[in-house]
């Protein structure tokens, strides 16, 4: 049975799992799974079952998450075509704004909060710029101006995306971005070789990955970036 795989991504606190149930809510809840990526913790997983949605969790611990992601992308399409699900959605940790979970092809949404600050969007990288759909949310908390301009702003980091606002509490707008992940493309088989991550990885190697922890440049080894100062 084929099944529509959607990377969904964002900085913490942004409203990505509230936006994920109300979607789901209107895409059905027996037809869709979330295979969730975070750091150190996480409740999601209990936030998924309170609304009867399938769901697993991977926490990378000191690696970082995308890395742990895309090591463990083929697993997770093996666990939702053994659930024969419609939809698999993989949440991102989106934590230090440099992710890249994105993989081309399928359906790629990012999710970022009208209060973050109106520079936001150029902070972010390929999690936004290479979006498919922007989804806002936190909207009903500030003006239509304030709305108008943030989505502008995110409109000039990313031309190409299509933007939705979205309330997680009451799922306005949910219906909308239903509709996106039913449009999204399909895969058969857990197989993912022929895949291809739409940006690079942050990338590091150094001392301090490999669990240096003294600080001076005479432990300092690998890939080292240092600022221009003077």
């Amino acid at each position: 049975m084929p099944m529509k795989l959607i990377t969904v991504s964002g900085p913490p606190s942004a409203g990505k799992t509230s936006v994920l149930i109300r979607i789901i809510e209107q895409l059905g809840k027996d037809k869709a799974g979330v295979a969730k990526f975070d750091c150190l913790s996480t409740s999601d997983a209990d936030r998924f079952g309170e609304h009867q949605i399938h769901s697993v969790v991977g926490l990378s611990g000191n690696l970082c998450p995308d890395h742990f992601f895309v090591s463990n992308i083929e697993e997770c399409v093996a666990w939702g075509l053994k659930n024969s699900f419609e939809y698999l959605v993989i949440e991102s940790a989106g934590l230090c704004n440099r992710c890249s979970p994105h993989l081309r092809e399928f359906l790629a949404v990012c999710v970022i909060d009208n209060l973050s600050g109106i520079n936001t969007p150029h902070k972010i990288g390929p999690m936004l710029r290479y979006a498919d759909l922007i989804v806002i949310t936190k909207g009903d908390i500030v003006s239509q101006a304030e709305r108008e301009v943030f989505a502008f702003k995110v409109k000039m980091a990313n031309p190409k995306a299509d933007i939705l606002f979205l309330n997680g509490i009451t799922g306005q707008g949910s219906f909308d971005a239903a509709e996106y992940f039913r449009k999204g493309k399909s895969l058969l088989s857990s197989n993912m070789q022929d895949c291809r991550l739409r940006f690079t990885m942050p990338a590091a190697l150094c001392s301090y990955c490999l669990g240096e922890t003294r600080v001076g440049e005479n432990f300092q080894k690998g890939n080292i970036k240092k600022m221009k100062i003077g």
